[in-house]
């Protein structure tokens, strides 16, 4: 189950399994449909779709948080006092817990991928980030706090979406707001995934590392348009065949294992090119944490939970280094397919080579 699918689910309790699967499916297309759109179209268009979506997150967040603070005025706090019953210590037990819990909180990366699309970003992608996730994380941990004044962990685990059950439970007649701001939300957290995502595909096709039709945009609109438009055709594919949890484990695996290999190259470049221009700098005691944090998510869970996807990760960087030795390293490519597809792809999204100066 992706991420659309949480949000959709609410809506199709009552329907028939095998139908419930399939309105699920055709949803998250649907909106996966609608902001690709939206992405192809305009930056502008997204940064105002995202700030009306993103008002609306917080606004059902507040709800929620204003339920919590109402049962904990009426005594409701015995589940506050057992949240953490049944509770594994073991490290390899506490990676994968983190891998779900710090997926929640992994939009701040967005912001360091689009640097090049920000104002001055020597002063606001840290200042972004400095704002931005001590209060999401003030926002989601209240939420949690209230989503256990009136459900046990038992309920919690047991339901397909912890805000439905907490709205049925506290806001009666107004607990249609809960569904309708977890699918505000879900929309919004993915269109702004998307755009980071076809971001760093097209920066890579500009180094090289990718094709380089991915690295051009529309001529009329000025959006990398191809390099959204393959990650939807991607994004589409996990939505078919996808599982919520393996989705989860295997990404997060994936995402912790090149922080980590990112913040190396991070403390290396500063070593060896500490003169070099940078947008914006951070301590070095901040990569040193994430790399031991990166060391810590990418092994334990492998020594606690040894499963075929670690290897199928494993398999697919191997797949990985050996394409890109043969195609980038080497430049053996077969240039004649490669030409046609480039010419298709421009014809079919109006995308030419970026000029020096963008602007949109």
């Amino acid at each position: 189950m992706t991420f659309a699918e949480y949000a959709i689910q609410p809506f199709t309790h009552n329907l028939q399994e095998d139908y419930k699967h399939m309105v699920i499916k055709l949803g998250s297309l649907t909106a996966l449909l609608i902001m690709t759109y939206i992405n192809i179209t305009s930056v502008k268009l997204f940064v105002r779709v995202q700030n009306v979506f993103g008002v609306c997150k917080v606004f059902a967040c507040l709800v929620v948080i204003g339920g919590g603070l109402y049962e904990i005025a009426r005594g409701n706090t015995e589940n506050l006092k057992k949240g953490f019953e049944g509770s594994t210590t073991s490290p390899g037990g506490i990676a994968l817990a983190l891998y779900s819990g710090l997926w929640a909180y992994d939009g701040w990366n967005s912001v360091t991928v689009v640097t090049e699309e920000i104002i001055n970003p020597s002063v606001n992608v840290p200042l972004s980030i400095s704002i931005a996730v001590p209060l999401i994380t003030a926002l989601y941990v209240c939420m949690n706090v209230a989503y256990m004044t009136v459900l046990s962990y038992a309920e919690m685990i047991s339901v397909p979406a912890v805000a439905v059950a907490f709205g049925a439970r506290v806001l009666g007649p107004a607990s249609f707001l809960i569904p309708l701001g977890v699918a505000i939300a879900t929309f919004g957290c993915a269109m702004s995934v998307q755009f980071g995502i076809t971001r760093v595909c097209y920066t890579a096709a500009r180094g090289g590392h990718m094709l380089e039709v991915f690295s051009y945009v529309n001529i009329k609109r000025l959006t990398p348009a191809p390099a959204v438009a393959f990650q939807a055709i991607l994004t589409s594919i996990f939505i078919l065949v996808g599982n919520i949890r393996t989705l989860i484990e295997f990404a997060s695996w994936f995402l912790w294992f090149f922080y980590g290999l990112g913040m190396v190259a991070l403390l290396v470049l500063r070593k060896t090119q500490a003169h070099k221009h940078r947008p914006y700098k951070v301590p070095t005691a901040v990569p040193c944490f994430v790399l031991l944090l990166a060391i810590f998510l990418s092994v334990f869970p492998i020594v606690h939970d040894p499963s075929i996807k670690y290897l199928i990760a494993v398999g697919l960087m191997v797949i990985g280094i050996f394409v890109y030795t043969i195609f980038v390293y080497y430049k053996k490519t077969p240039t004649y397919i490669l030409s046609k597809f480039t010419f298709v792809t421009q014809v079919l999204f109006e995308s030419v080579p970026p000029s020096g100066n963008r602007q949109d």
